[in-house]
This record gives structure tokens, sequence and C-alpha cells, in this order.
């Protein structure tokens, strides 16, 4: 969906002065309509966008099998583009740093990723992305830059890195159907690679206070709703540990903070809700592909989709909560797959079904560890 852009400050990169058509004194002006205001609002999210070498390898073969250069992540993130592109709000995770259109490439422990990843994002309909990753600095201010440029290009809205000290201060706020949406992205580590020497504003590490006061801000910017992600937790540690624990508790008790979603564990987390309001600790990898197979658990993935409503008092609530359950398959093609559909589909062997419906159970197990579906988060089947 394309959104309208609220711009905070005069400065922000890639604003135009509005002009303003003056008619004159002898013309009536006629009667200003606006759209109804809707009361309800659906909001995707979904976890980690990670790129080792071998998934980059698939994107290279996708794209010369369409006879064209480059890489192609657009197969590889088809199943979920149906779900991503029907909300009115998509956030996607940009966990690795993007590089230059012919490299250089690498993986873990320092990733530089090919830059059509933002494309397969924009393309599968996500509209705007969290950046502040373990990995934000794996390629420095260079790498900040390019990612957020590759962003810019194709028209995705970002937060949690900065190009610039001004860039750094403005909230992200979106105009989703009339509705002004703050966004703010956090993460707990930078792999122990230190800020860049003054600039501090880089990319934002976790801290309460810090954004607390950010989400202040996109309030006093008009932001009727604000959704933080959250990089954060022990990897492949699917109980959130105490600091998230804590953090979100912190976070969801204020006023000016309705929705938090994390990544960054590399396995799926459960759903829980804090004074009332939800957090998704841990979504899982969207995509991921190594090259000598991982642990299933790394495989598995959750899209959410968050249904906030207009109360009478004028406060958005999330009143739905659904989970479109996927399964990161590596062979014969990396692909994503939507297990809700791939389970029930008679072109599929009996075997195949019966893998994807164990895979649905295992992800739903994790995401009740902390009564989530009492709560009222829902699987459709």
């Amino acid at each position: 969906m394309a959104l309208a852009v609220v711009m905070l400050s005069a400065g922000c990169q890639g604003s135009e002065p509005v002009s303003e058509s003056i008619r004159p004194s002898s013309t009536p002006s006629a009667p200003a309509t606006s759209p109804a205001r809707p009361k309800t609002l659906t909001v995707v999210a979904a976890g980690d966008l990670l790129v080792h070498p071998a998934l980059s390898e698939q994107a290279a073969a996708d794209a010369r099998r369409a006879g064209r250069s480059g890489h192609d992540f657009t197969q590889v993130l088809a199943a979920v583009r149906p779900r991503v592109s029907a909300a009115d709000l998509a956030i996607c995770h940009m966990e690795t740093p993007l590089a230059e259109k012919n490299g250089p490439f690498a993986g873990w422990p320092n990733f530089s990723v090919p830059p059509e990843l933002a494309d397969a994002a924009a393309w599968a309909g996500f509209d705007t992305c969290s950046t502040a990753s373990n990995h934000s600095l794996d390629t420095g201010v260079e790498g900040i830059a390019r990612t957020l440029d590759n962003l810019d290009r194709v028209g995705l809205r970002h937060t949690g890195t900065a190009r610039s000290a001004a860039e750094a201060r403005r909230p992200s706020v979106l105009d989703v159907k009339g509705v002004k949406v703050g966004h703010l992205s956090y993460t707990s580590s930078f792999n122990g690679i230190p800020l860049p020497a003054g600039r501090p504003w880089a990319a934002n590490m976790i801290d309460t206070d810090a954004i607390l006061a950010e989400a202040r801000r996109a309030r006093a910017a008009g932001a009727e709703i604000v959704i933080v992600s959250l990089h954060w937790g022990t990897e492949y540690q699917h109980e959130p540990d105490a600091d998230q624990v804590d953090v979100a508790e912190r976070l969801l008790s204020s006023p000016d903070v309705d929705l938090i979603v994390g990544h960054h564990v590399h396995v799926v987390q459960p759903f829980d809700k804090v004074a009332g309001k939800w957090v998704a600790y841990g979504m899982g990898n969207l995509t991921t592909r190594f090259a000598d197979g991982s642990p299933e658990k790394t495989q598995d993935a959750v899209v959410p989709q968050f249904t906030f409503t207009r109360a009478d008092d004028g406060r958005w609530r999330v009143t739905d909560v659904t989970v479109l359950p996927t399964w990161m398959e590596y062979r014969p093609l990396a692909r994503v797959v939507d297990l809700t559909t791939a389970s029930v589909d008679p072109a599929l062997p009996t075997w195949r079904r019966a893998q994807y419906a164990a895979i649905i159970r295992r992800i739903a197990g994790h995401l009740d560890q902390r009564g989530a579906f009492a709560a009222g988060l829902r699987m459709p089947h």
C-alpha cells in the first residue's frame, strides 16, 4: 500500500515546500471534504530479513532463470506477499546492511548483502523497515547510508539507523489511511562494534528512557498509534529472557507505546499481553539459509497481523491478533512456505503435508508459552 509521509522538519531529506493555491476572493471556495477516518487498521509485521551467502546464491540463480543479472529475492518471499500486501501497514526488519549492487557480499560475522533485498521487500508489500540490529554497524556508516539510500530508492520508510543527527532526531511517523502511526526501532547490541566517533546517533541502542522519549516525540508529532520494533533477546532461546520481559513491562505500561514486535533470536518466542497490550517477543527469521543446514527451529517463523480498533475515547487498541506460521524451506529451492496453505495443499504428497502440519503445532507451542491463545491470539486454519 502507498503511505503518505508526515514530514516533521523542513530540513527532512527529500521533502519539498508545499505550495498553497490561493483563490481570488471573488471565487467562492468549495467546501472542504475529507475521507471518513477508519475505525480499524491492520498492521502486519515480520521477523528478520536475514541473508546468508547461500540465500544470495539462490537469489542470483532466480534472477538468471528470469533472464536478468543481479539478485531476485521476490520468489523467496512470494508466499507471504498476499498477507503482507493486504495490510494497511506492513513492517519488515532489515537486519543486515545492504552492499553496492556488485558487492562485495559477505556473511557472518560482518554481513553485507545484495541491495535487491530492498526491492523484494517493497514488492512483497512492506511499507516501513526497522534497521537497528546487532549487525547495523557491520560495514560502518557507509553501510548504514547504503541501506537507507536503497530503502529510499524503493519507497520504503525506515527507522533505527540514521545518516545525520537531524534524521536521527525525527521520529518516523507515517500516514496510514489518515491515521498517523509512529514506528521506532532499537537493538540490544552491536556485537561489540562501537558507535562511530562523533556519531552516537548512527544507530539506536535499547534504552527504555530513550525509547519512551522518542515515543512522546512521535505523539507530539501527531501519532495516534506507536509501534516499537526491538532487536533483543538471547539467540536460539524460545523463552524471553529477563531483560526482554522487563523492557516490555516498562514500555507497555506507558500510554505512549501500543505494541512491541521483536526479532533477533532466530526462533519463535511467545506472544504475550502486558498491561493490556501485545508484545511479540520473537517472530523468528522470515528469511534465512545456512549453507550446511541448521536446526529446524531457525526456519520457523510467524507473520502476525494486529487489528487496531478506535475506541469511543479516541484511543487505538489491538482487538484481534492472528498469526500466519511460515517455514524457510531450503531444498530444492530456498523459499518461504505459507504453512497454513501448504499443510492442506492436495497437490503435495501426504508426507509433506503432515510435515508442515507438525511444524505448525511446534510453532503454536512456542507462541503459547505465556498463555497467548487464552489472551486472544488466533492461528486461523
